[in-house]
């Protein structure tokens, strides 16, 4: 499955300002629970809190990959957001994330979520990735990158 399949320019963000990993997980899911029909915006919220206390999906370098399975959602589906100041988000190097890509799943979908997350943990894993997309200068920029 490639990003492509996932991401939409709508659901690409830059410079969210948001003070801390909750308010960043509810300001996405507001977003989404908005553009997405079947989407809300609390279960959403809910879903991605529960995740995040089996464990952060701050994975390291700045970045997080929330992720959540959802009775609601037919297709894989993903959000790309850059946020304007880095929040706290437990990750495992302790640095703030400033890049997140949020991954809703259908509950059957078991292997294209790991395959997806494979795909961004791969992406994100490679410097020159990240800088490009903080370096990016709009939102349109970060989902050419992320596309490409």
């Amino acid at each position: 499955m490639n990003i492509s399949d996932i991401l939409t320019p709508e659901r690409t963000l830059a410079d969210l300002k948001c003070a801390s990993k909750k308010r960043t997980l509810e300001s996405i899911s507001q977003l989404l629970g908005k553009q997405m029909t079947g989407f809300d915006d609390k279960e959403l919220f809910n879903a991605l809190i529960t995740r995040e206390k089996l464990g952060s999906t701050g994975f390291g370098d700045g970045i997080a990959i929330p992720h959540c399975r959802l009775a609601s959602c037919i297709h894989v589906t993903g959000a790309l957001v850059r946020l304007a100041k880095a929040v706290d988000f437990d990750a495992i190097d302790q640095l703030p994330v400033d890049l997140l890509f949020v991954l809703l799943v259908p509950l059957q979908a078991t292997d294209e979520h790991l395959q997806i997350l494979a795909t961004l943990a791969g992406k994100f894993g490679q410097s020159e990735f990240r800088e490009s997309m903080r370096k990016a200068a709009d939102a349109d920029a970060m989902y050419k990158i992320a596309i490409a």
